[in-house]
């Protein structure tokens, strides 16, 4: 006897979407095909509705610690699980920021039978932690390594291409980027218009985003590394890393 029968439902299936009934029993799929309802006592009918796989969002900022008063692990985990999301990796510009194995175990305990989905952190990289980032391979709960290049919220920054090198040249995980040019950020920046958010636009412009990522992507493949570029948005950084 099956626990749930989702019916005449539009199911992602091996890339494709196809009109298929699901079983689920124990909170896990055992069935998929045409399904009887008496094999349930619980038919949901998702007609005109798609179902698919629980997403993964691999860049979140649940904000705790430090500013729960945005949000936390908790509200966070079960606002993902409203939008369809079953795992998250989540960020570490936190306060204090997630860039020591002390922060790090801190964090787990945080999350400890508080988050709803599954979850793994981002261990911060900073200008004088490189050494850490060697001993993260088997460090549980550990999905990446996080490199600020440009400036953002927090004060994870590390902008100064030997340090980059250095992050890249230690990483035991993949590093994933948030990838702007911070001399061209500080040189822009007298362009920002105080209420006018367009000018945010013109200050971290397209020249600021592919001149950090081309050097983001020579370093990695010089050192032999694999590195990840966060929220791309520019046609010239898809070109590029299309080549890559």
């Amino acid at each position: 006897m099956l626990d749930l029968i989702i019916k005449n439902g539009q199911c992602y299936i091996s890339g494709k979407l196809e009109k298929q009934d699901i079983g689920i029993k124990n909170n896990k799929i055992s069935e998929i095909g045409t399904i009887n309802n008496e094999s349930s006592n619980e038919v949901f009918d998702a007609k005109n509705l798609t179902v698919l796989p629980g997403c993964i969002d691999t860049q979140v900022h649940f904000r705790e610690p430090g500013s729960t008063d945005a949000e936390d692990l908790n509200s966070g985990s079960r606002a993902a699980i409203a939008g369809g999301i079953t795992s998250v990796f989540e960020m570490p510009n936190t306060n204090p920021p997630t860039s020591s194995k002390k922060e790090f175990s801190n964090k787990l305990k945080l999350a400890k039978n508080r988050m709803y989905c599954n979850y793994a952190f981002y261990f911060g990289a900073t200008p004088d932690n490189h050494k850490e980032l060697s001993e993260l391979q088997d460090l549980e709960g550990c999905c990446g390594i996080k490199l600020f290049v440009g400036s953002s919220t927090g004060n994870l920054l590390v902008s100064k291409e030997e340090d980059i090198e250095k992050v890249f040249k230690n990483s035991s995980k993949i590093v994933s980027v948030h990838s702007e040019d911070e001399e061209i950020l500080n040189i822009r920046k007298k362009l920002i218009k105080e209420g006018d958010v367009k000018t945010h636009l013109v200050w971290r412009n397209e020249e600021c985003a592919i001149s950090s990522t081309r050097k983001i992507v020579k370093i990695a493949e010089r050192l032999n590394k694999k590195a990840h570029i966060l929220h791309v948005t520019t046609k010239e950084e898809i070109d590029f890393l299309a080549q890559h």
